[in-house]
């Protein structure tokens, strides 16, 4: 298993309220990333070419560079959620044009412009936090697009307009 966070230590360090960091488990390659991507107002070059490919298509291996907001949506999420220092689990991140394709094929609820083909889009899980939680904390920061995938037990959020979804949800949460 590859582990892009080689540098970091095993446990979270206390972060100053200048840095944003992020802890994340990808479900399709096993891989973790423990990393500082922004302090301040400045995002760092490195760490987002290194979650840059840490969110690459796993099918494909094709890597494109990710809205640095969609970071700052999540780690505002996992507060919002009440789990500031939570490993995220990534099901999606980047895909490729031919994987959202391929998914489209054979997967019902994927989106022909998928924002996850722009690199604008994550599809996610947090340990210890039910899907409906994490889904109303989400829908709480008013910020892109939140889908809700009960049945696959995942969120989906992006940087794009504000909006929201439910796939295979009963009447009543579907908005």
């Amino acid at each position: 298993m590859l582990s892009l966070a080689a540098k970091e230590p095993a446990v979270a360090r206390p972060v100053s309220s200048a840095e944003r960091r992020l802890r994340l488990f990808h479900t399709h390659t096993g891989e973790r990333i423990d990393i500082v991507y922004r302090r301040g107002d400045a995002y760092l070059d490195d760490a987002l070419a290194k979650l840059d490919h840490f969110l690459r298509d796993h099918r494909t291996g094709q890597e494109l560079h990710y809205d640095p907001h969609l970071f700052d949506l999540l780690a505002d999420l996992t507060a919002a959620a009440g789990k500031p220092d939570a490993e995220i689990a990534v099901v999606c991140g980047y895909r490729s044009p031919w994987s959202n394709e391929f998914l489209r094929a054979r997967t019902a609820g994927v989106a022909k412009h998928s924002l996850h083909v722009q690199a604008r889009a994550i599809d996610i899980r947090v340990p210890g936090v039910s899907t409906l939680d994490l889904r109303s904390a989400a829908l709480s920061l008013h910020r892109g697009g939140v889908g809700y995938y009960p049945r696959s037990e995942f969120i989906h959020v992006d940087t794009g307009r504000i909006t929201q979804w439910c796939f295979g949800c009963s009447e009543g949460l579907a908005h």
